[in-house]
């Protein structure tokens, strides 16, 4: 008897235990024709296919944001249009009793966006009333220091 046992295959073929084993397991490793070889590549191509729809998914929404943020650009950029320092002073030309202290007050007050969005959203006949109103609290707050 040698060291290293032999037997015949199915096939007639003899081979040694170890090359026995090797086929079995390369058999058992062996899917529907494909091996797990490519089974594993299929799976890494699945996992790129997954990353890029995440990738698409991040660019969809980047897009998305770009596209709110030029959106609110325009709308920001209307609404200062509408509520402008010439818009404002051409409205101011236009008022009656409008004394030069009070008119050049104006011009301050229209420095600052949230007062001529307010001049600008009073009804014609209040913002003669307003502006002497703001004008009286900045006169009274300088007087006292405040």
């Amino acid at each position: 008897m040698s060291t290293n046992p032999a037997f015949v295959d199915d096939d007639g073929s003899s081979g040694s235990l170890e090359e026995t084993n090797a086929l079995a397991l390369e058999e058992m490793n062996t899917v529907d024709g494909n091996s797990k070889r490519q089974s594993a590549t299929q799976n890494a191509g699945n996992r790129k296919k997954g990353r890029k729809a995440t990738g698409d998914a991040i660019v969809d929404a980047m897009l998305q944001i770009a596209n709110a943020s030029k959106m609110r650009t325009a709308a920001i950029s209307k609404n200062e249009d509408r509520f402008s320092i010439s818009k404002c002073i051409k409205v101011l030309d236009e008022m009656h009793g409008i004394d030069q202290s009070l008119y050049f007050f104006a011009l301050d007050l229209f420095e600052n966006s949230s007062a001529r969005e307010m001049f600008m959203s009073l009804k014609k006949e209040r913002r003669g009333t307003w502006l002497q109103r703001k004008f009286s609290s900045s006169s009274t707050s300088a007087v006292h220091g405040v």
